[in-house]
């Protein structure tokens, strides 16, 4: 599908990264993207420079705040208009390895990681949601009257020894993704789930570049680690293309460094 410029894109954590690639092939594709960040505005507009087209905007918003999903909504509506696509990307991943974490650290870490990484997506998943399902006439199918794409991992299934709260909450964003995909499927609002595995990003760069970098290339049959257009490739194509019937599902795209059965 090529969107029409009505067509508008709530993409969180859009500033760098996977967030980035996907708003820049959001834009390639016609959307017109609202681009969420939390602190970094230079990074942020940069992207918006980058990109395609006319129309889009940048929002800046601290998702682990119960209050900033409405008011980050709010905004985007006022702004743009009624949202379309929801890709909740934002993350944050915390090193809190069980034998080496203080109580402080180890209970600081889940809180601060599980607002960011699942109760912010399910937040804007209910305002999307509940917005989408409000209007009165779906689009064209197989778009129907909305798309939620979340970002997860392949820590939800491999696990995460040095972050176990990581591990945890993409895990829960994939059941969040599933459950969401069964209530919401009869009013045409579509979910799917993306998991990845090592990307080449700057979040990424100080383990890729530290001493568990060789272990960690290699697992990776390619020879590499995933390029942050690649991941995108696969967001956008459920936020745009995936037919209805793959509404509940979580794509892997670790090249093969963890297959799950």
């Amino acid at each position: 599908m090529h969107a029409d410029l009505k067509t508008v894109a709530l993409v969180t954590g859009a500033s760098r990264g996977i967030g980035r690639s996907i708003a820049m092939q959001l834009a390639q594709r016609g959307v017109r993207v609202a681009i969420h960040y939390r602190g970094n505005r230079p990074a942020a507009e940069e992207c918006l420079g980058a990109l395609a087209g006319s129309g889009h905007a940048l929002f800046a918003a601290d998702l682990s705040q119960p209050a900033a999903a409405p008011l980050l909504w709010q905004q985007v509506v006022e702004r743009l208009g009624a949202i379309d696509i929801l890709i909740n990307n934002a993350g944050l991943y915390l090193d809190h390895s069980p034998l080496k974490a203080g109580y402080d650290a180890w209970t600081a870490a889940w809180q601060q990681t599980l607002s960011t990484n699942l109760v912010a997506p399910a937040n804007l998943s209910l305002l999307a949601a509940q917005s989408m399902a409000s209007r009165k006439t779906a689009r064209a199918e197989p778009f129907g009257r909305g798309r939620i794409v979340n970002i997860s991992s392949r820590g939800a299934f491999r696990g995460e020894p040095d972050a176990p709260a990581y591990g945890a909450s993409k895990a829960g964003l994939n059941a969040l993704s599933q459950s969401l995909a069964k209530a919401l499927a009869p009013n045409g609002i579509y979910v799917y789930c993306v998991a990845p595995g090592w990307v080449e990003t700057e979040m990424a760069t100080s383990h890729l570049q530290g001493p568990d970098g060789p272990s960690i290339l290699a697992q990776h049959p390619l020879g590499r680690v995933n390029q942050t257009d690649e991941v995108a490739h696969a967001a956008v194509y459920c936020a745009l293309d995936a037919p209805a019937a793959m509404t509940g599902c979580v794509i892997d795209v670790n090249g093969a460094s963890y297959l799950r059965t």
